[in-house]
């Protein structure tokens, strides 16, 4: 079963590397010369004891100590190719994977991210690569020298001395025993540590995040102990596999010097009886050497090799990991600019990890092109779920959702949000300045496209006050800003697009009265002409659109004119009275006002 797992990972790690065959056979003839170079020394060393010590010849010394010296400078060059290659294979294949594995997981459905932290994701994009990049870059080349030096020096063991070999055979079975027996262990707990580190690293992104809260709420000291016991959690599994490690090492080169000892000791009584020359034993000795030392090589690389197997094995898991949003194989399109016409029939819709409560129940509505519709009711009735199919985040469980006559499910998911934009309740800002967060709207759109979507935001007073205007640094999420700031970039951002559907999730919730009342113009501006659909908690926000939709518990119960909801809409009306009541002194007249309208 491990083999099959290790033959499936290779076989999906190798499309990285097959882009870069030109690079594999540099590093490979690098490799191949370098361990031949070493082979070849050794020869020159029995030159050397025979033809110069023993013999007493200074012209064979002298002949024998020139090619010795030829040969280390063309093992010099041998090595810088290699290191060069191998090196540059390592960065090369990791940016890839980095990059492959991070196109991949943005475009796989929210619901994945529902089940797996984003602080995981993130070590596996980093420190796994990094792991990766120092095994093709270093370990690997390691590992494969040394195995040439091993074939090499037992092929030349063989023609030294036949009799003296046969003890390398007899050893290797002993040596290659605890490599496989250890080696399955190390890579189980290679890919246990990895995950303990990932849960750090999740630790600690989650709490620099919401540091606020953290230090608001003095949660710094239960957040040290926690914190402290994900970090013993990974020494401890590190402990486990650097223990299994260090007794493979050992094993290894204890077996590997025993068996030198041996050949040295009856290499020197053939040396003793003249059947063996001073020269051929000294270079019998230092291929055995050179074997022995391979496999120690070879043994210890192993670990790193079976801890790289673990952090790729990892990273498939990510890149295979599939969405259950995708494209049809053959998407339909629009004919002609879409109007904005949805209509939703049927919908029922429950959470992947909450399949037992739906959260829609046979929702249908018809909304034509430009029509303003508001959702409201209480916290948890489905308003925002109702955006998540619409923007085909999810797929529902029954009924469907069509654009223009063409259900969601049958167009390609990018094509259906180019033509969408979303203004949410809490909105998000990405590292960068203003200029980078409302283009977001439309990367390619000119810096005075950018200017005037910040001022029909109402946007431009607050962004000239900064200290680089368009180019203030935010921060990350935007910490440099109010949420009343953001809302107006998030705001921008969506006027920037330019879309025929508009999803506003309380776009003006976090605004002072004046900055509302700006807003509010902004987007009724916005909107005109415009398929909206608003999701709001303050009623007062809404009583000017053309419909208003009340849900409770996933389902509609009521629609019409703020006036007639108030008259046949029980919910309604209570929630109304709710927030005028809520307003103090002359709720009442308010109420009336509002009912008036």
């Amino acid at each position: 079963m491990e083999s099959q797992s290790s033959s499936k990972l290779l076989i999906r790690a190798s499309r990285f590397l097959k882009p870069y065959k030109k690079q594999i056979v540099w590093a490979s003839i690098a490799l191949i010369f370098t361990a031949g170079l070493n082979l070849t020394l050794v020869q020159y060393i029995r030159i050397i004891v025979d033809e110069g010590f023993v013999a007493s010849s200074m012209a064979s010394l002298g002949q024998a100590i020139t090619g010795f010296v030829i040969i280390a400078v063309l093992q010099a060059i041998g090595t810088f190719a290699r290191f060069y290659w191998v090196s540059w294979l390592g960065e090369r294949v990791t940016a890839d994977l980095r990059q492959a594995v991070y196109s991949h997981i943005i475009a796989l459905h929210p619901g994945y991210f529902e089940a797996n932290l984003s602080g995981e994701i993130q070590s596996r994009i980093t420190t796994d690569t990094t792991l990766i990049q120092s095994v093709i870059g270093s370990s690997a080349s390691v590992a494969l020298r040394n195995l040439l030096l091993l074939i090499g020096g037992t092929a030349f063991l063989f023609i030294t001395n036949p009799r003296l070999t046969s003890v390398v055979l007899i050893c290797i079975p002993l040596v290659v025993g605890p490599i496989m027996f250890f080696g399955r262990r190390v890579r189980r707990l290679s890919r246990s540590s990895q995950d303990k580190v990932a849960n750090v690293g999740a630790y600690v992104g989650e709490s620099i995040q919401q540091i606020k809260t953290v230090q608001a709420y003095n949660h710094q000291d239960y957040d040290r102990r926690e914190f402290a016991k994900h970090v013993e959690n990974a020494f401890e599994i590190a402990l486990k596999r650097i223990k299994t490690s260090s007794f493979l090492i050992t094993i290894v080169m204890t077996l590997v010097f025993a068996a030198v000892a041996v050949m040295i000791w009856v290499g020197g009584q053939d040396v003793i009886n003249g059947t063996m020359s001073a020269g051929e034993l000294t270079a019998f000795i230092a291929y055995a050497v050179m074997v022995a030392m391979a496999v120690a090589a070879i043994s210890g690389v192993l670990a790193e090799l079976q801890r790289a197997a673990g952090a790729l094995e990892r990273l498939m898991d990510l890149l295979h990991a599939e969405s259950e949003i995708t494209a049809p194989d053959n998407p339909q399109e629009f004919v002609g600019k879409p109007r904005g016409a949805l209509s939703i029939e049927n919908l029922t819709f429950a959470y992947p990890t909450r399949q037992e409560t739906p959260a829609l129940k046979d929702i249908s509505l018809n909304i034509e092109p430009g029509e303003n519709v508001a959702l409201v009711g209480p916290s948890g009735a489905g308003k925002s779920t109702l955006f998540d199919l619409i923007l085909r985040f999810y797929d529902p469980s029954a009924g469907s959702i069509r654009l223009e006559g063409i259900d969601i499910r049958e167009l390609d998911p990018q094509e259906l949000r180019s033509h969408i934009a979303v203004v949410a309740q809490q909105p998000a800002m990405f590292t960068g300045n203003v200029s980078d967060n409302i283009r977001y709207g439309n990367p390619e759109a000119e810096e005075g496209a950018v200017i005037a979507a910040a001022q029909a935001a109402f946007a431009t007073n607050f962004i000239e006050e900064l200290p680089d205007k368009y180019e203030s640094f935010l921060g990350e999420s935007g910490i440099r800003l109010s949420g009343g700031q953001k809302q107006r970039i998030a705001i921008a951002r969506a006027i920037l697009k330019d879309p025929e559907i508009l999803l506003l999730d309380e776009a003006t919730s976090a605004l002072d009265a004046e900055s509302e009342r700006q807003v509010q113009l902004a987007l009724e501006k916005l909107m005109q002409n415009r398929t909206s659909l608003i999701i709001a908690h303050r009623l007062a926000t809404v009583k000017n659109v053309d419909r208003i939709v009340v849900m409770d518990a996933g389902a509609v119960i009521a629609q019409g004119s703020h006036r007639e909801l108030m008259q046949s809409s029980e919910l309604y009306a209570n929630l109304a009275e709710l927030q005028f009541s809520e307003s103090g002194p002359g709720a009442g007249a308010a109420i009336s006002a509002v009912i008036n309208q």
